[in-house]
This record gives C-alpha cells, sequence and structure tokens, in this order.
C-alpha cells in the first residue's frame, strides 16, 4: 500500500495507436505493488525534464513497442486527464496526455528497450477495441475505452480528410 506521504505529480505522455479497424494497441502490465494482477494500458510515461509531450510520446513509443515514429504522426492530443493512482509503494496524480496514431494491425512489437522497472512488469500487446476492452473489464483506468473512442476518431477522422 502507499505511504502516507504526499503523492507525488507525474507528467506523462501516451499513445493510443489505432489500426484499420478501429483496434488500439494496448499493453498488458500488473503493478509490481499488486503482482498477478493483469491490466490492459496505454503505451506512455513519464516526461523527462526539458522533453515536450511529443518528444516523450514518441520516445516512449519506442521504448515500450520498439516501434519508431515521427512526432507529426501524432493527432492530438484527444485526451488529457488528472487522476491519482499507486504504483509499487508510492502515490501518484498522474498528469496524462493522450494521443492518437494511426498504425498498421501487422506491426512488429518488441519489448527490447523497457525501463528496468517494466521488465517484468509487461507482459503482452493486443489489439483491443474499445467496446471489447469494455467488457473484459480489465482496463487500467475505468474510462480508457471512452478515451479509446476518441483516438479512433481522430485516426478516423484523419483518413477522412
Amino acid at each position: 500500500m502507499p505511504t502516507p506521504s504526499e503523492p507525488t505529480l507525474r507528467v506523462t505522455a501516451r499513445v493510443l495507436p489505432v489500426n484499420h479497424r478501429g483496434e488500439v494497441l494496448l499493453l498488458q502490465d500488473q503493478d509490481p505493488g499488486r503482482p498477478g494482477i493483469l491490466r490492459w494500458g496505454t503505451i506512455g510515461g513519464a516526461v523527462d525534464p526539458g522533453e515536450s509531450l511529443v518528444d516523450a510520446a514518441v520516445r516512449e513509443m519506442h521504448e515500450e513497442t520498439g516501434i519508431v515514429i515521427a512526432a507529426p504522426d501524432l493527432l492530438g492530443p484527444v485526451h488529457r486527464d488528472v487522476v491519482p493512482f499507486t504504483y509499487g509503494d508510492r502515490a501518484f496524480i498522474g498528469d496524462s496526455t493522450f494521443f492518437a496514431l494511426p498504425l498498421a494491425h501487422d506491426v512488429e512489437v518488441v519489448f527490447d528497450h523497457l525501463e528496468p522497472v517494466e521488465v517484468d512488469n509487461v507482459f503482452a500487446h493486443g489489439w483491443w477495441s474499445p467496446e471489447a476492452l469494455a467488457a473484459d473489464g480489465t482496463a487500467v483506468l475505468p474510462d480508457l475505452p471512452e478515451i479509446m473512442t476518441k483516438a479512433v476518431a481522430a485516426v478516423h477522422d484523419r483518413s477522412t480528410q
């Protein structure tokens, strides 16, 4: 459980890759403080000092999936939220900005560039529709299916222009 100290602000950039079927690429992981409880979440992580949100999103995409993208490939931001969460034994306030990304369904995902804390806590990747994730009930955030829907709409809108 988190310590009773004040939560740490954690600013993050998150990427929601969307394929031609309207599915979003998610990662399955666990909180090391709650081993064995698997959940599906977005690609992304903390913004480094002096780094822009877009640059952090590009970097995190490569670190967490092995996929190299360019900043102009990102759409949005499509969503931003500020929510409390815990990871391990620490409490945080997450200030997360979400970007959409058109991406081919058959792209190769590798976990070769994960941060040390992620290595034993990220297990799989998968393409999810917002509806399927909502029905599954294993989203890291209760409103993740709605956030995914925003990303799918942004990619769809771009492809119809």
